[in-house]
């Protein structure tokens, strides 16, 4: 590793205190307050990491009470959680650069209170535009935010220990948000209304912003660097293309020059993007972050794992509210289980079986268990029950995706140097949001299929329309484990063999 990195190891907490030989003891205690101040580090960036995430699914819930008082139709309702994406993924590159180019400490704090005033602005909408420009505000403050964020623990928590616990947790965070936001989402809209799925946000911030202001150490610019504008106006629009195309694929369907256009654009433009990236002294995303074989596979899997996780999120949610006719409320806290689970599983992956078994077989057997829960799902019918047929697979998925996503989130930024901590970053959560766009479109667009083909073939009965809308579920519950069933060969091929173990720096190398 560069001395760069090695220097700067320790971003995010004091300054190493040094003394004489007589101050053993003083030198101790500094020792013990640096690890508990890393700590406090860790809680203000998971804080604002679920800030980010929660907000992806918060509001879906609240959507019909949110169109029912501005007036907006149905074909306008999904822009509500496009506009977020749309903004959040195109431009969490040039956030991650920005990160590294103007200080990781101003651009979280920055990303903070952009976050906050964007919740605020949607909050108060008193129409639909005001509400969407609000949610894209957010998703441009979430794509600065994130990748500072990621890039703060990783350059925090250097230690081989300490760097596996706070993975653990802050991957739990990444995996568990969206169930979060599911939960939050219904409780603030059954007790209170859908303006406090976003205003909620404003309470997440003070503590992140404060935490932050006075916890996290001003990180120096990387000199010499520069912004690469050619570089930054292909990926962004690129991206843009992509996930906007993919969004269009639900309303527009995917013969529709609107789909299959912007999708060929999104990739000529990402083409155009690599080939400039090595052909550019200052690239926004250098080659060697992505080109390392353990980091190229933990890319592929937060891709596939966000893509598939949509089986859980979006159709277990239409399972429970349209066929076990389940409140808001409830049907967040069925999701709960999965959390914990999730949680748990998490917290043994990244402190016991990483350090001894490396990701090779860690990261196939939690997409398989994810994989096989998914396929489990598909059995549920009109007289299922929560405990006995729900919880069971909820509990496998939640059990693989904490095998997953905390290992590799840890696995795409190890090794990285300290100028490439942000772009690192961006690019583990730019991943993750193309991912879901994709998931969020193939599902749908699988599943509204089905369920016509049913009813075609059964009539438009009302039993007959319950039975179609069971039938779409399953289609995109088999195809989510699918998506799973491959993540789970192709890192199981990606993955070198062997375990990471600490070298100088506190980054890891691969012992074979």
């Amino acid at each position: 590793m560069s001395s760069q990195h090695t220097a700067d190891a320790h971003v995010g907490e004091p300054a190493p205190v040094t003394g004489a030989a007589g101050d053993s003891a003083v030198d101790l205690s500094k020792g013990a307050e640096k690890a508990n101040h890393r700590w406090w580090v860790l809680a203000v960036i998971a804080l604002a990491q679920l800030m980010v995430v929660l907000d992806a699914t918060v509001v879906n819930i609240a959507l019909p009470s949110a169109q029912q008082d501005l007036g907006f139709s149905n074909g306008n309702r999904q822009w509500i959680v496009t506009a977020y994406s749309l903004a959040f993924g195109s431009l969490l590159l040039l956030g991650g650069r920005l990160a590294d180019l103007v200080g990781r400490k101003i651009v979280f704090l920055v990303g903070v209170v952009g976050f906050a005033g964007a919740s605020a602005l949607a909050g108060a909408a008193q129409n639909f535009e005001v509400l969407v420009s609000g949610r894209a505000l957010q998703g441009l403050f979430g794509a600065l935010l994130a990748p500072a964020a990621l890039s703060l623990l990783n350059t925090t928590f250097t230690d081989a220990k300490e760097r596996a616990k706070a993975f653990g947790i802050y991957g739990a965070v990444a995996g568990a948000g969206g169930g979060v936001g599911l939960l939050l989402g219904g409780v603030l809209t059954e007790h209170l209304n859908w303006r406090w799925t976003l205003y909620v946000n404003l309470f997440f911030a003070v503590f992140a912003f404060t935490g932050g202001l006075l916890l996290l150490r001003k990180t120096v610019p990387v000199r010499g660097a520069k912004l690469d504008i050619p570089g930054t106006l292909l990926v962004t629009t690129g991206l843009f293309g992509l996930v906007y195309g993919f969004a269009n694929a639900e309303t527009h369907g995917w013969a529709s020059p609107m789909t299959w256009g912007f999708l060929v654009a999104g990739a000529v433009l990402l083409a155009a993007f690599s080939y400039w990236q090595v052909r550019t002294r200052h690239p926004l995303l250098p080659m060697r972050v992505l080109l390392d074989r353990n980091r190229g596979a933990s890319f592929t899997v937060l891709a596939i794992s966000g893509a598939g996780m949509f089986g859980v999120f979006l159709f277990l949610t239409y399972y429970l509210r349209l066929s076990l006719n389940y409140n808001p409320v409830h049907t967040g806290l069925a999701i709960v289980p999965m959390i914990g689970a999730l949680m748990v599983s998490a917290q043994l992956a990244t402190n016991s079986l990483l350090p001894k078994l490396g990701p090779r077989p860690i990261v196939p057997l939690g997409m398989l268990m994810a994989g096989a829960g998914m396929a489990w799902l598909t059995v549920l019918d009109l007289n299922s029950t929560y405990a006995a047929n729900v919880l069971p697979p909820l509990i496998v998925i939640g059990l693989g995706l904490g095998l997953v996503i905390p290992t590799a989130m840890s696995q795409a930024t190890a090794e990285i140097g300290e100028e490439d901590a942000g772009v690192a970053s961006a690019a583990v959560n730019a991943m993750q949001q193309v991912g879901g766009s994709i998931g969020t479109a193939l599902l749908n667009t699988l599943a509204a299929s089905a369920a016509s083909s049913y009813l075609a073939s059964h009539g438009t009965s009302k039993a007959a329309q319950a039975q179609s809308q069971l039938h779409s579920y399953s289609t995109a519950y088999w195809w989510s484990a699918g998506l799973f069933a491959i993540g789970a060969v192709i890192t199981l091929v990606m993955y070198r063999k062997g375990r990471p173990e600490p070298v100088e720096g506190g980054v890891q190398a691969v012992h074979m």
